[in-house]
Order: C-alpha cells, then structure tokens, then sequence
C-alpha cells in the first residue's frame, strides 16, 4: 500500500572506533558516501528524510534533511528507531553503513504496509533485517517497553513488534542479492568488500 507521509529516517550510529573514530556513513564506497547512496534510494519513495544523530555537526551531512537527536541515554540502534518514531508517525529506518540499499526494496517494504499492519520488516539471509525496515507510532510503546527493561537488541525487539508484516527472503531475492542488498560496512575489511562489490 502507497501512501504519502513517511519519512526516511537514517540513522546514524556514534563514531566508529573501527575506522578511528571516522563517521562510516561519510565513507565513500564506489566513489559515493554511503550517507548519499542511502538518501538517493530513499527519495522517490519517502516524503522527507531526516538524520537521526547526536553528531554536533550532522546538519552539514545532507543537503535538506532534519536532524534528529536522541532524547534516550542508551547507545544501541533501538534508540535511533525510538527517536524517529518521536518525530514521525511512519518512518522508513535505515541505518548508515548499508551501502546497497536499492529504491527496488524500499519500495517493496512500503507496499507491505497494510491498514493493520505496525511494522514492515524484510528477511535477510540471517534473519529478520530491523535496520532496513519500516515503523509506524503504533510500535513506540513495544520499542520504549524493550529500552526500560534493557533489551536493547534489535533483532530480539522485533518479536514484540505489534502485527510485523514481513517481506519474505524469496521476495527480497527477486529484487536483488540479499547479502548485497543489507550488506554493513562495519569495518574496513568491510569497506573493501564493498568497493569490490560496488564494482560488479
């Protein structure tokens, strides 16, 4: 189902001491910012798209996008999807280091929507992919539930989720690679990795 009022929220994760304290979504991969190559994906299918970032200088990252910052003390990816749900009652979440994103599979995530649907979540080769995914108000209370008892997993927080629709492996598969598609960059072997993939 197609509908206008979603924002593409990216969120981006604190400094990686990975790469030294560099911001990975400000690397390049194939000659691009992963932080532009996420956005470019997520223009034709969102209304507007925001940073969600503690970073003191993420208003100069992207040309037109809102900042968002967390109100939550907790450091895990939970608290980004917290923050934009704050903001917005449907959110497209991405985070920062996916580099192959394709609007293909937003847009197919966004069309799982249904009137009584809470969540959309693809399926990736290990699982359920909550950093690619699409939230609606409906889940905040289930997200700040997790946060105060702790349970600041991602993945173990989609389980109680109301009413996930989910956007099968077959599905996702038709669209593209999984593994390329929901592919991190979470250090720099990774970032070699996709710039060999980025090439092919």
């Amino acid at each position: 189902m197609m509908e206008g009022g979603i924002t593409g929220a990216i969120v981006a994760g604190g400094a990686s001491s990975r790469f030294g304290g560099q911001a990975k979504g400000l690397l390049e991969v194939g000659g691009q910012r992963i932080i532009d190559r996420i956005a470019s994906a997520l223009r034709p299918v969102v209304e507007t798209i925001a940073i969600v970032s503690n970073a003191p200088d993420a208003s100069e990252w992207l040309d037109g996008a809102t900042v968002w910052r967390d109100e939550r003390s907790e450091r895990a990816s939970i608290v980004g999807v917290h923050t934009a749900l704050l903001h917005a009652d449907r959110v497209f979440v991405v985070a920062w280091d996916m580099p192959f994103v394709t609007e293909a599979l937003l847009r197919a995530v966004i069309e799982g929507l249904t009137p009584t649907a809470g969540a959309v979540v693809p399926e990736g080769p290990n699982g359920p992919q909550p950093m690619c995914a699409l939230y609606t108000r409906d889940c905040l209370d289930a997200i700040e539930r997790a946060l105060d008892a702790g349970n600041l997993r991602m993945m173990a927080v989609v389980e109680y989720l109301p009413r996930v629709a989910r956007i099968s492996l077959d599905e996702v598969t038709r669209l593209g690679d999984p593994e390329r598609l929901f592919f991190n960059v979470n250090a720099p072997e990774d970032l070699r990795i996709a710039e060999a993939m980025a090439l092919r």
